[in-house]
């Protein structure tokens, strides 16, 4: 049982000598108090010397990892002074200082690197501290002015973990309630389960005064208990009293004062050494199995990775070579898995990527932008009526000349190029973003990286000048001929007698009576300050807009008919969220209530996109803007008075239904082309050369080997990874030098002098004390129900 201590001892300085950043907590005890609450004192005392600077302000600006070992020699080791002796304790002292200077410099700042002192002595149980910067509010000097909660910061992180023992440290002639340590020891441990209580300056309590409440555990109840301490004053430390003398007033003080009287022999700090060995020990014990299995678990984590490492050597140029080859390989499968949704490996369920998002650039985004571009129903009839009287010329004509069909068909289609290009451009930048994010995992090798996605991002650049060439070519194409022989072209004949249902022909895309569209969350903008950007359920069907309170569609808010409505775009406001746009009538009534417009926002882009060619499907339109902006009213007026004459309105009307069967042909045609040329010219072209040509590329630029050049971090890294499964598989084996009986608690238990006095040390040169000073142990007996003690046949 004895062993436990050192054993923590050496696993903490395994950690601290790899110098790997340790997340497993090794049980330890920490010593919490306010500046003057007398910390160091009690330290010194344990040792019986002084060897903790001393000073005004903050004197401990690093933790400080005291292990103190019994020995029969007097010295001190420091972990960064491996293997020189301190015989001198003053010496040790300096080193605190010089070390601490070192790493924080003469400003009193504060840093989290602990510095690690074992102190062998004969006077001393084996007992594993941590001293850590008295608690402060106010900075001084040329300190940070955020001390205060740095200092906090840094006990924090110390007390909080379950394996850690908190010892805080209060002075007995303040209010208890007000004691800092015991508010963040209560902070961090909130039943008291891991708290000792230690009170110092006693004896500077009020006459008539005293702690006998507190230390019966009567006032602020710790499980853990009180321990009353009388540390030497000031004078007496300038005068530099004997801290052995110090004990034997401390233990006549307990003795001779009358409350302390009857529990003397449960105060001072010969009984806290004893305390603190005890408990610490038997707390190391209840969580060593469980620190067993947490390394454990963490080296087997850690196993898989390392396997690679073990014999790794960054400049061979065999493992450069493989290693290559494997991430072009990974780059390979993971854009393939990216386009075409194979796998549920690394799945982005946040946002549509690769594919999808190239799938809703197909079929929402790009029909919308042709509905978009499509010119206004008044401006079109205006620039049909010109395109007869100029073909008409001077002449009065009594046919529709079919001319003038040609004519605007070949305006219309000309303005397809717009959405198509623009579609191309969305469906590169789809693509560029997937090669970012796949060769992502070629950031071991920034080079190779930067070369892989410059080769591929410029053949995508080089495919998209020849997928825009093609589009063009096919607009082209419908631009060469017009073919009014199509099947579903209405001829002249049909368009005359359509004429009264011109206005609807072709408005809304597949609709059916009340169907379904779309169903989602947007907020509504423009309902004042209090349901500004409140989210509701919207139900999109072919007829009407409906919103509801949530999901459960139970509590309908309003439902608006869509016929006469349109939609336009809107910027978002500092008062607004997302992405805005409004729906709206264009003859100015009201859509809402009071409202003329309704402002809906998306929290994405895609949301909003996806919107918007539902809406499409819906028959809602967007605002359709001319070169020189929205018709006007005066422009209508001028229309009415221009198109008086019957004649011209029919055949306007008549070339006005041709013009819109004919475009449905190519609009539909271009919306099945185009991205057939984009999958074709681009998208497919890009994988086959990822697949086929990209490592020939790379080898081509005859620079492959400073291309595998590993990052800085990723050789960190891989130090980190070593140094951490070395500090793992070390500490386990510390681990399986206790016995068997010690884990599991079989031994019989020892009595508290036997704590103090058997020799603890690991180190096999360490002699243990006379026997008179260690009474032996007792022998073994039958476990409760009469079993034997279980035999450990490996035990030397």
């Amino acid at each position: 049982m004895e062993q436990l201590i050192p054993i923590m001892n050496r696993m903490q300085d395994v950690f601290t000598q790899l110098g790997v950043s340790n997340n497993i907590d090794l049980p330890q005890i920490a010593v919490v108090g306010g500046q003057s609450a007398g910390k160091s004192s009690v330290l010194e005392n344990f040792v019986g010397k002084d060897f903790l600077p001393r000073g005004s302000g903050i004197v401990t600006r690093r933790p400080l990892i005291l292990q103190l070992i019994n020995g029969p020699t007097e010295y001190g080791e420091f972990l960064h002074c491996k293997g020189q002796k301190f015989m001198d304790f003053l010496s040790i002292m300096k080193e605190i200082e010089d070390e601490t200077d070192r790493v924080t410099g003469a400003n009193k700042g504060i840093s989290n690197l602990p510095i690690n002192l074992r102190v062998y002595s004969p006077h001393v149980l084996n007992i594993t501290l941590i001293d850590l910067p008295g608690l402060t509010k106010l900075a001084v000097g040329d300190q940070p002015t955020d001390i205060g909660d740095q200092i906090k910061d840094m006990i924090m992180t110390y007390i909080c973990r379950e394996t850690c023992l908190i010892l805080a440290v209060t002075p007995a002639n303040t209010d208890l309630a007000t004691s800092d340590a015991l508010q963040m020891a209560r902070e961090a441990d909130p039943e008291g389960h891991r708290t000792i209580g230690v009170l110092t300056k006693l004896d500077l309590m009020d006459e008539g005064t005293d702690a006998k409440d507190i230390m019966e555990n009567k006032v602020i109840p710790l499980r853990r208990g009180y321990v009353a301490v009388v540390n030497r004053s000031q004078k007496d430390i300038v005068g530099k009293k004997d801290i052995k003398m110090a004990n034997a007033a401390e233990r006549k003080f307990f003795l001779s004062h009358p409350s302390y009287r009857h529990m003397a022999d449960r105060c001072g700090t010969v009984f806290l050494q004893k305390q603190l060995n005890q408990q610490l020990t038997n707390h190391i014990r209840e969580t060593l199995p469980s620190l067993r299995d947490k390394l454990q678990r963490q080296m087997l984590g850690l196993e898989k990775e390392v396997a690679q490492y073990k014999h790794f050597q960054p400049n061979d140029p065999s493992i450069k070579t493989k290693a290559m080859l494997q991430m072009i390989q990974h780059l390979q499968q993971d854009f393939e898995r990216a386009i075409e949704g194979s796998g549920a490996d690394g799945v982005n369920t946040m946002e549509l990527s690769g594919g999808a998002k190239i799938n809703r650039l197909f079929h929402e985004r790009f029909p919308y932008e042709i509905v978009k571009m499509e010119i206004d129903e008044k401006v079109l009839r205006k620039e049909i009526a010109f395109a007869i009287r100029n073909i008409h010329g001077i002449r009065v004509g009594l046919f529709t000349p079919d001319m003038a069909f040609e004519a605007i068909v070949k305006t219309q289609i000309g303005r397809l190029r717009e959405p198509s290009l623009k579609c191309i451009d969305l469906v590169v930048q789809e693509l560029t973003n997937v090669v970012r994010a796949v060769t992502e995992k070629m950031q071991r090798y920034p080079r190779l990286r930067e070369e892989a996605e410059r080769i591929i991002t410029t053949y995508i650049r080089e495919k998209e000048q020849a997928c825009k060439e093609q589009v063009m070519l096919l607009v082209d194409f419908q631009l060469a001929y017009m073919n009014t022989n199509h099947e579903d072209f209405i001829g002249f004949a049909n368009a005359s007698s359509d004429s009264q249902n011109a206005e609807n022909t072709g408005k809304k895309l597949g609709k059916v009576t009340n169907q379904v569209i779309r169903k989602g969350y947007m907020a509504i903008n423009n309902l004042g300050i209090t349901a500004r950007n409140k989210n509701y359920w919207f139900v999109l069907s072919s007829e009407s807009l409906s919103w509801y309170k949530d999901g459960e569609e139970k509590e309908k808010k309003f439902m608006l008919p869509l016929e006469q409505l349109k939609l336009r775009d809107l910027e978002s406001s500092f008062m607004s969220r997302g992405h805005m746009f409004a729906i709206y009538n264009p003859e100015g009534r009201n859509v809402f209530k009071d409202f003329k417009t309704l402002d809906l926002s998306c929290e994405t882009q895609d949301d909003m996109d996806s919107w918007k060619a539902s809406f499409l499907r819906a028959g809602v339109y967007p605002e359709k803007q001319t070169s020189e902006g929205t018709v006007g009213e005066g422009e209508e007026e001028g229309e009415r008075r221009e198109s008086v004459d019957p004649q011209l309105e029919r055949q306007v009307e008549t070339i006005r239904n041709l013009v819109d069967s004919y475009m449905k042909i190519v609009t539909t045609s271009c919306k099945d082309q185009v991205p057939k040329i984009i999958m074709f010219l681009m998208v497919n072209d890009a994988k086959a050369f990822i697949n086929g040509e990209l490592l020939a590329a790379l080898y081509s630029t005859g620079d492959t080997q400073n291309m595998m050049e590993e990052s800085a971090d990723e050789a960190l890294k891989r130090e980190e990874m070593l140094r951490m499964y070395h500090a793992c598989k070390e500490a386990l084996n510390i681990i399986a030098e206790v016995s068997n009986v010690t884990l599991g608690g079989g031994a019989s238990k020892m009595s508290t002098p036997s704590y103090g006095q058997s020799n603890a040390a690991p180190a096999p040169a360490r002699r243990p004390p006379p026997p008179s000073a260690s009474p032996r142990l007792p022998p073994a007996r039958p476990a409760p129900g009469g079993l034997p003690p279980p035999m450990v046949p490996q035990r030397r």
